[in-house]
């Protein structure tokens, strides 16, 4: 047997099935040799790539009503749960700018002066009235801000990440915040023909009013995308952008409000799927409306997920978040499987991978509430509407099995795969470094029968320690010579779950798609 250099280790299991739930291993014990037929993991600290954000998923209006209606007792321990550092540890959370599709409110914006009318100096600009969390409280004052509120009080280094769904329906062709349509670009708006002057100048200032909004009540933004989804004209709020109109508005007007006065503030570029990306993007972007942008922030709907990998050797500076995708409720365990552990949680962050965002953070037991019937979804954690109770879905796990061992600006190691793309072929992996020189490592199965893995981390311990990964899921170890983060995830209360049936899109899992790899 051979001796550790780490004084501490804690292993897990978590099964596709979820029969297993983040549960504790027995360590494995150390050998020289690895035994004939295991998958060999080599794990390599001399190789190291991007630094680590963290990870988390959406509050929009639906999930923070549901989590506000929950006694103050349960929405506690829910939040402690999902952000405390000493327990579930998520560090990231998205929010919208105005409303989205799920939303429990009628749909708004933060300047909604009737079509025809201008309000150039954003006279009526409100985030809501009312005190947060009141019930006569409107907009994101009634449910968004007092939930976030709360996450930042129980971990305030959460990071904040913001975008719109749609800018206010009288700086849009349409008239409309729904169906898409577009900003009045090359617009004059007020008294003059100057920068100011600009229909973008005063959506750039609306960004700004915004932050100084969320900035009055305690909540910093951390970072912010132009549009949600700018290909997609849907029938809930939503507005069109072609790719080189987001780069000349970040560039032209965004990015230079924000340096008057939000310059921490990072901006991330596109913030859609990967579908339109058919030709370089140095086509539609000049190198200095690049240098505008700190990131490119996508949606794993649509493929190819392989058009990553250009953007990334084009724009070697720009960070990698990857901002939406969700579970359906139909979702087979493999489907599921392959869409969390393997693609996003497994192959997306081998290839530069730094902030993993899900879609809505809780929906109730049919999916709901949402506006404009994108229904048979589920959330990261499913919440009963009446009870307040509360069940945890794949997605929570695969968060959870990033957050939990890997802190937050740790560095990804090199480390062994024998998949191509996360979820065909045989075992994977992924491994990180922490500033304190831990060690966390997490396996993942993409194949119908459990298979045998034997980890070596190069430099360290000088031995090899077999493992079990079960089919469609995941091993997670975590080594340490401090303290480490051994809770466990709370169980799952009963409740009927009652799925709405699925509509509009339906939504691919790798593999299934034309589009996927």
């Amino acid at each position: 047997m051979v001796k550790s250099d780490f004084e501490n280790e804690f292993w897990t299991v978590t099964t596709g099935d979820l029969e297993q739930k983040r549960s504790p291993l027995r360590t494995p014990v150390k050998i020289e040799i690895p035994e004939v037929g295991v998958d060999k993991i080599t794990v390599d600290p001399s190789v190291r790539y991007q630094k680590w954000v963290g990870v988390g998923a959406a509050l929009t209006d639906s999930s923070a009503k549901l989590i506000w209606d929950q006694t103050p007792e349960q929405r506690s321990a829910l939040l402690h749960e999902l952000f405390s550092p000493d327990e579930g540890a998520y560090s990231v959370v998205r929010v919208p700018i105005g409303s989205c599709d799920f939303t429990s409110q009628d749909y708004y914006s933060y300047d909604d002066v009737p079509y025809g009318e201008h309000d150039h100096d954003l006279r009526h600009f409100s985030i809501g009235e009312g005190k947060p969390g009141a019930k006569n409280a409107t907009k994101d004052l009634k449910y968004i801000v007092p939930v976030l509120q709360e996450i930042l009080t129980i971990n305030p280094a959460v990071k904040v990440m913001a975008s719109p769904w749609s800018g206010p329906a009288w700086m849009k062709n349409t008239g409309k915040m729904t169906m898409g349509g577009r900003l009045r670009f090359g617009e004059f708006t007020g008294n003059g023909y100057a920068h100011k002057d600009h229909f973008e100048a005063v959506y750039a200032n609306y960004f700004i009013q915004y932050l100084n909004a969320y900035a009055k009540y305690g909540i910093p933004i951390y970072a912010l995308t132009i549009q949600n989804e700018p290909s997609n004209a849907a029938m809930w709020p939503a507005m069109i952008w072609k790719l080189d109109e987001i780069a000349e508005f970040g560039y032209q007007y965004l990015r230079p409000a924000l340096d008057e006065s939000y310059p921490e503030v990072k901006l991330f570029f596109w913030d859609g799927s990967l579908n339109v990306f058919d030709h370089p993007l140095t086509e539609d972007i000049r190198r200095k409306a690049a240098a505008a942008f700190d990131g490119f922030a996508f949606h794993t709907y649509d493929g190819p997920y392989t058009n990553i990998m250009e953007i990334k050797r084009d724009y070697p500076h720009w960070e990698l978040a990857m901002t939406e995708r969700r579970c359906l409720y139909r979702d087979t365990v493999e489907d599921a499987s392959h869409i969390m552990f393997g693609l996003i949680g497994n192959w997306l962050v081998r290839q530069g991978l730094s902030t993993i965002i899900l879609w809505n953070l809780a929906l109730d037991e049919q999916g709901l509430p949402n506006k404009a019937g994108s229904t048979g979804r589920r959330g990261v954690v499913t919440i009963d509407h009446q009870s307040g109770k509360v069940q945890r879905n794949l997605e929570y796990y695969m968060l959870r099995n990033l957050s939990q061992d890997i802190p937050v600006g740790a560095t990804l190691i090199r480390s062994s795969s024998y998949s191509p793309d996360g979820y065909t072929g045989g075992l994977t992996s992924t491994a990180f470094q922490g500033g304190d020189g831990s060690i966390a490592v997490q396996l993942y199965n993409p194949t119908n029968k459990a298979k045998m893995a034997a980890v070596t981390i190069v430099g360290y311990d000088h031995g090899w320690q077999s493992v079990e990964v079960p089919a469609y899921g995941t091993v997670t170890c975590h080594k340490s010579n401090g303290e480490l983060n051994e809770s466990q995830p709370r169980p799952d209360e009963e409740f009927t779950l009652n799925p709405t049936k699925l509509n509009l899109s339906d939504d691919e899992a790798p593999g299934k798609g034309v589009n996927a790899k």
